[in-house]
Protein backbone atom coordinates (compact mmCIF):
# COMPACT_ATOMS: atom_id res chain seq x y z
CA UNK A 1 0.00 0.00 0.00
CA UNK A 2 2.66 2.57 0.81
CA UNK A 3 4.53 1.83 -2.91
CA UNK A 4 0.87 2.36 -4.07
CA UNK A 5 0.61 5.40 -2.48
CA UNK A 6 4.05 6.94 -3.22
CA UNK A 7 3.56 6.45 -7.02
CA UNK A 8 0.20 7.47 -7.48
CA UNK A 9 0.24 10.94 -5.61
CA UNK A 10 2.77 12.11 -7.73
CA UNK A 11 -0.08 11.80 -10.43
CA UNK A 12 -2.52 13.11 -8.27
CA UNK A 13 -0.34 16.18 -7.58
CA UNK A 14 0.26 16.53 -11.36
CA UNK A 15 -3.80 16.35 -12.61
CA UNK A 16 -3.97 19.26 -9.70
CA UNK A 17 -1.31 21.67 -11.53
CA UNK A 18 -2.65 20.18 -14.26
CA UNK A 19 -6.42 21.90 -13.88
CA UNK A 20 -5.22 25.23 -11.72
CA UNK A 21 -3.47 25.93 -15.10
CA UNK A 22 -6.09 25.22 -17.29
CA UNK A 23 -8.14 27.68 -14.80
CA UNK A 24 -5.73 30.49 -14.82
CA UNK A 25 -5.71 30.05 -19.19
CA UNK A 26 -9.42 30.14 -19.16
CA UNK A 27 -8.94 33.24 -17.08
CA UNK A 28 -6.61 35.08 -19.08
CA UNK A 29 -8.45 34.25 -21.95
CA UNK A 30 -11.42 35.89 -20.77
CA UNK A 31 -9.59 38.89 -19.73
CA UNK A 32 -8.01 39.22 -23.22
CA UNK A 33 -11.75 38.75 -25.16
CA UNK A 34 -13.09 42.01 -23.01
CA UNK A 35 -9.91 43.48 -23.95
CA UNK A 36 -10.05 43.49 -27.49
CA UNK A 37 -14.06 44.21 -27.52
CA UNK A 38 -13.99 47.83 -28.03
CA UNK A 39 -17.65 48.17 -26.23
CA UNK A 40 -19.05 46.11 -23.23
CA UNK A 41 -19.17 42.32 -23.32
CA UNK A 42 -22.72 40.66 -22.73
CA UNK A 43 -22.77 36.89 -20.46
CA UNK A 44 -23.29 35.30 -23.91
CA UNK A 45 -20.94 36.94 -25.99
CA UNK A 46 -18.17 35.97 -23.40
CA UNK A 47 -19.49 32.54 -23.32
CA UNK A 48 -19.47 32.66 -27.22
CA UNK A 49 -15.50 33.56 -27.29
CA UNK A 50 -14.22 31.92 -24.41
CA UNK A 51 -16.30 28.93 -25.08
CA UNK A 52 -16.87 28.04 -21.65
CA UNK A 53 -20.24 27.13 -19.86
CA UNK A 54 -22.43 29.68 -18.35
CA UNK A 55 -21.82 28.75 -14.42
CA UNK A 56 -18.30 28.37 -14.85
CA UNK A 57 -17.75 31.76 -16.72
CA UNK A 58 -20.01 33.56 -14.31
CA UNK A 59 -18.12 32.67 -10.93
CA UNK A 60 -14.95 33.41 -13.00
CA UNK A 61 -16.11 37.07 -13.47
CA UNK A 62 -17.83 37.41 -10.39
CA UNK A 63 -13.73 36.91 -8.86
CA UNK A 64 -12.32 38.93 -11.46
CA UNK A 65 -14.85 41.66 -10.28
CA UNK A 66 -14.41 41.60 -6.83
CA UNK A 67 -10.27 41.78 -7.46
CA UNK A 68 -10.96 44.76 -9.74
CA UNK A 69 -10.08 42.84 -13.07
CA UNK A 70 -13.79 43.24 -14.25
CA UNK A 71 -16.19 45.79 -14.15
CA UNK A 72 -19.94 45.67 -14.50
CA UNK A 73 -21.68 48.45 -16.30
CA UNK A 74 -24.83 50.13 -15.09
CA UNK A 75 -28.19 47.82 -14.77
CA UNK A 76 -24.96 44.79 -14.70
CA UNK A 77 -25.99 42.68 -17.73
CA UNK A 78 -22.51 43.81 -19.44
CA UNK A 79 -18.55 43.57 -18.66
CA UNK A 80 -15.73 45.67 -19.45
CA UNK A 81 -11.85 45.84 -18.07
CA UNK A 82 -11.84 47.20 -14.52
CA UNK A 83 -9.66 49.82 -13.19
CA UNK A 84 -6.63 47.11 -11.82
CA UNK A 85 -6.47 45.76 -15.70
CA UNK A 86 -6.17 48.55 -16.76
CA UNK A 87 -3.51 50.01 -14.93
CA UNK A 88 -2.13 46.27 -15.80
CA UNK A 89 -1.99 47.40 -19.46
CA UNK A 90 -0.76 50.96 -18.81
CA UNK A 91 2.66 50.01 -17.34
CA UNK A 92 3.03 47.05 -19.23
CA UNK A 93 3.34 49.79 -22.52
CA UNK A 94 4.95 52.40 -20.37
CA UNK A 95 7.65 50.03 -18.75
CA UNK A 96 8.53 47.44 -21.44
CA UNK A 97 11.67 47.34 -23.40
CA UNK A 98 9.90 49.10 -26.83
CA UNK A 99 8.52 51.72 -24.55
CA UNK A 100 12.60 53.15 -24.41
CA UNK A 101 12.76 52.88 -28.26
CA UNK A 102 9.36 55.15 -28.05
CA UNK A 103 10.84 57.72 -25.43
CA UNK A 104 14.27 57.94 -27.43
CA UNK A 105 11.79 58.90 -30.51
CA UNK A 106 10.49 61.34 -28.59
CA UNK A 107 13.95 62.85 -27.37
CA UNK A 108 15.11 63.11 -30.53
CA UNK A 109 11.98 65.00 -31.62
CA UNK A 110 12.24 67.36 -28.76
CA UNK A 111 15.60 68.44 -29.06
CA UNK A 112 14.65 68.85 -32.93
CA UNK A 113 11.59 70.98 -32.57
CA UNK A 114 12.16 72.26 -28.88
CA UNK A 115 9.16 72.30 -27.46
CA UNK A 116 7.55 69.51 -24.97
CA UNK A 117 6.25 66.17 -26.78
CA UNK A 118 3.82 63.48 -25.51
CA UNK A 119 3.00 59.98 -26.24
CA UNK A 120 -1.11 59.84 -25.21
CA UNK A 121 -3.62 57.10 -25.60
CA UNK A 122 -7.34 57.15 -24.90
CA UNK A 123 -8.22 55.04 -22.20
CA UNK A 124 -11.78 54.22 -20.75
CA UNK A 125 -12.32 57.70 -22.55
CA UNK A 126 -10.08 59.65 -20.83
CA UNK A 127 -6.60 61.05 -22.39
CA UNK A 128 -3.88 59.27 -20.63
CA UNK A 129 -0.41 60.48 -20.80
CA UNK A 130 1.96 57.62 -22.03
CA UNK A 131 4.79 58.83 -22.43
CA UNK A 132 6.15 62.81 -22.07
CA UNK A 133 9.82 64.68 -22.96
CA UNK A 134 10.10 68.34 -21.56
CA UNK A 135 11.78 70.76 -23.26
CA UNK A 136 14.41 73.39 -21.23
CA UNK A 137 11.70 76.02 -20.89
CA UNK A 138 11.32 77.98 -17.73
CA UNK A 139 7.58 78.48 -18.71
CA UNK A 140 6.04 75.18 -19.51
CA UNK A 141 2.86 73.03 -18.54
CA UNK A 142 3.99 70.19 -16.03
CA UNK A 143 1.96 67.02 -17.29
CA UNK A 144 3.54 63.81 -16.28
CA UNK A 145 3.64 60.15 -17.46
CA UNK A 146 0.13 59.17 -16.42
CA UNK A 147 -1.79 62.32 -16.29
CA UNK A 148 -5.25 61.83 -17.25
CA UNK A 149 -7.11 64.62 -18.78
CA UNK A 150 -10.61 65.03 -20.48
CA UNK A 151 -10.30 64.62 -24.03
CA UNK A 152 -12.51 67.12 -25.64
CA UNK A 153 -10.56 70.29 -24.85
CA UNK A 154 -6.99 68.79 -26.23
CA UNK A 155 -5.42 68.24 -29.61
CA UNK A 156 -4.62 64.08 -28.87
CA UNK A 157 -7.89 63.47 -27.46
CA UNK A 158 -9.87 65.12 -29.74
CA UNK A 159 -7.72 63.32 -32.14
CA UNK A 160 -8.35 59.90 -30.54
CA UNK A 161 -12.30 60.69 -30.85
CA UNK A 162 -12.02 61.65 -34.35
CA UNK A 163 -10.94 57.97 -35.70
CA UNK A 164 -13.18 55.99 -33.04
CA UNK A 165 -16.01 54.45 -34.67
CA UNK A 166 -18.89 56.34 -34.99
CA UNK A 167 -21.19 54.58 -32.71
CA UNK A 168 -18.56 54.13 -30.02
CA UNK A 169 -17.40 57.70 -30.41
CA UNK A 170 -21.17 59.01 -30.08
CA UNK A 171 -21.43 56.97 -26.82
CA UNK A 172 -18.15 58.34 -25.61
CA UNK A 173 -19.31 62.20 -26.26
CA UNK A 174 -22.55 61.50 -24.79
CA UNK A 175 -20.65 60.61 -21.45
CA UNK A 176 -18.76 63.30 -21.00
CA UNK A 177 -19.60 66.65 -19.12
CA UNK A 178 -17.69 68.68 -21.24
CA UNK A 179 -16.11 70.85 -18.66
CA UNK A 180 -15.62 74.41 -19.94
CA UNK A 181 -11.96 74.98 -19.16
CA UNK A 182 -11.26 78.42 -20.94
CA UNK A 183 -13.12 80.62 -23.34
CA UNK A 184 -11.89 78.82 -26.30
CA UNK A 185 -13.21 75.35 -24.81
CA UNK A 186 -15.37 73.57 -27.15
CA UNK A 187 -18.83 72.34 -24.98
CA UNK A 188 -20.94 71.46 -27.39
CA UNK A 189 -21.95 68.13 -28.72
CA UNK A 190 -22.43 69.11 -32.39
CA UNK A 191 -19.31 71.84 -32.61
CA UNK A 192 -17.07 68.44 -31.00
CA UNK A 193 -19.03 66.40 -33.95
CA UNK A 194 -17.94 69.04 -36.88
CA UNK A 195 -14.42 69.26 -35.43
CA UNK A 196 -13.86 65.65 -35.60
CA UNK A 197 -14.88 65.69 -38.90
CA UNK A 198 -12.30 68.25 -39.67
CA UNK A 199 -9.52 66.24 -38.28
CA UNK A 200 -10.21 63.06 -39.50
CA UNK A 201 -10.42 64.84 -42.87
CA UNK A 202 -7.08 66.96 -42.37
CA UNK A 203 -5.08 64.27 -40.44
CA UNK A 204 -4.01 66.66 -37.25
CA UNK A 205 -6.05 68.31 -34.62
CA UNK A 206 -4.91 71.39 -32.28
CA UNK A 207 -5.81 72.78 -28.86
CA UNK A 208 -6.14 76.37 -29.56
CA UNK A 209 -5.60 77.12 -25.80
CA UNK A 210 -8.81 75.13 -24.91
CA UNK A 211 -7.29 73.54 -21.98
CA UNK A 212 -5.06 76.26 -20.52
CA UNK A 213 -5.26 80.13 -22.14
CA UNK A 214 -1.56 80.85 -23.42
CA UNK A 215 -0.55 76.97 -24.50
CA UNK A 216 -1.40 75.01 -27.60
CA UNK A 217 -1.31 71.99 -29.13
CA UNK A 218 -1.34 70.12 -32.45
CA UNK A 219 -1.40 66.40 -32.68
CA UNK A 220 -1.41 63.90 -35.26
CA UNK A 221 -2.20 59.85 -35.01
CA UNK A 222 -0.16 57.39 -34.08
CA UNK A 223 -1.14 53.82 -36.40
CA UNK A 224 -0.54 49.85 -35.71
CA UNK A 225 0.09 47.79 -37.68
CA UNK A 226 -3.30 46.80 -39.06
CA UNK A 227 -3.44 50.88 -40.26
CA UNK A 228 -6.04 51.50 -36.94
CA UNK A 229 -4.99 54.72 -34.92
CA UNK A 230 -3.94 53.36 -30.94
CA UNK A 231 -2.36 56.65 -30.21
CA UNK A 232 -1.42 60.33 -30.77
CA UNK A 233 1.94 62.39 -30.82
CA UNK A 234 1.56 65.77 -29.83
CA UNK A 235 3.43 69.19 -29.73
CA UNK A 236 3.01 72.07 -27.09
CA UNK A 237 3.72 74.75 -25.87
CA UNK A 238 3.52 78.37 -24.80
CA UNK A 239 1.90 80.70 -27.38
CA UNK A 240 3.83 83.66 -26.56
CA UNK A 241 6.88 81.54 -27.69
CA UNK A 242 5.07 79.68 -30.38
CA UNK A 243 1.68 80.55 -31.87
CA UNK A 244 -0.31 77.86 -33.22
CA UNK A 245 -0.01 79.00 -36.78
CA UNK A 246 3.58 78.14 -36.17
CA UNK A 247 3.27 74.91 -34.30
CA UNK A 248 1.23 73.76 -36.89
CA UNK A 249 4.12 74.11 -39.17
CA UNK A 250 6.13 71.01 -37.16
CA UNK A 251 3.06 68.52 -38.31
CA UNK A 252 5.78 67.03 -40.76
CA UNK A 253 7.67 66.45 -38.53
CA UNK A 254 5.32 64.80 -35.94
CA UNK A 255 4.12 62.89 -38.75
CA UNK A 256 7.72 61.63 -39.37
CA UNK A 257 8.27 60.20 -35.39
CA UNK A 258 4.72 59.04 -35.85
CA UNK A 259 5.63 56.94 -38.96
CA UNK A 260 8.79 55.60 -36.53
CA UNK A 261 7.02 55.04 -33.43
CA UNK A 262 4.44 52.80 -35.55
CA UNK A 263 6.93 50.19 -36.29
CA UNK A 264 7.51 49.57 -32.73
CA UNK A 265 3.96 48.70 -32.71
CA UNK A 266 3.73 46.19 -35.54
Amino acid sequence: MLELDTIEQPDIAKRESSSENSSMLKGIVILEALAALQQPATLAQLMQITGMPKASLHRTLAIFEEAGLVAREPGGRTYTPGERLSHLAMSTLTHDSVSAIRHTILRGLVADLGETCNLAVLKRGELFYLDRVEADWALRLHLPTGTVLPPHCSASGKLLLAYKPLDERAKILESLPLQRFTHRTITDRHLLESEMERIVSTGYAVDNEEYVLGVSCVAVPVKDSLGEVVAAIAVHAATARLPLNQAMEHIPKLKEASERISQTLS
